[in-house]
């Protein structure tokens, strides 16, 4: 999705003004380490809308919004469970509380009768989870990112200092 496209989202429309700021769309590495970071973050959250909570907190923290949006969907159809899995259980440990039996389902159904009981647990679990994970992704990416470029570096320099001689 291009830039114009993306910024005529409805949901954007009271952030219109803002969407022109090219911090939100480059390739850099500060724009791209702390959008990934936020959406990983998002991803864990048990919550619908990842992609767009993601695009607002980017919006708000300047970095590129696409690739937040992305990120999120690291917690897919095949994720989705073991991550909700391990936030619930850590978050059962430190609650201190009694698990109960857990699974998630997609419905209505399971909303009223087993979310309502276990959100708590879950929900500081998948936010704990999200943070150390996002934290995690964001360091490794810059450390990665910084070596990258300082190879990419030293290859140019050797290029140059061999076609001086």
């Amino acid at each position: 999705m291009k830039r114009q496209q993306f910024s005529e989202r409805w949901f954007l429309t009271p952030f219109r003004h803002l969407t022109h700021d090219h911090r939100l769309w480059s390739i850099r590495r500060k724009n791209v380490v702390p959008a990934v970071a936020i959406g990983v973050f998002f991803a864990f959250m048990p919550v619908p809308g990842h992609p767009i909570w993601a695009s607002f907190v980017a919006l708000a923290r300047r970095v590129n919004i696409p690739i937040a949006a992305l990120t999120t969907f690291v917690a897919n159809p095949l994720t989705m469970g073991p991550m909700y899995f391990f936030a619930y259980r850590l978050g059962t440990w430190l609650l201190r509380m009694e698990q109960q039996p857990f699974e998630i389902e997609m419905s209505l159904d399971w909303v009223t009768h087993t979310f309502v009981n276990i959100w708590q647990p879950l929900l500081l679990g998948s936010v704990l989870l999200g943070s150390l994970s996002s934290l995690l992704v964001y360091v490794g990416l810059d450390l990665l990112w910084r070596s990258s470029l300082g190879n990419y570096k030293d290859r140019k320099r050797e290029q140059r200092r061999q076609n001086n001689r």
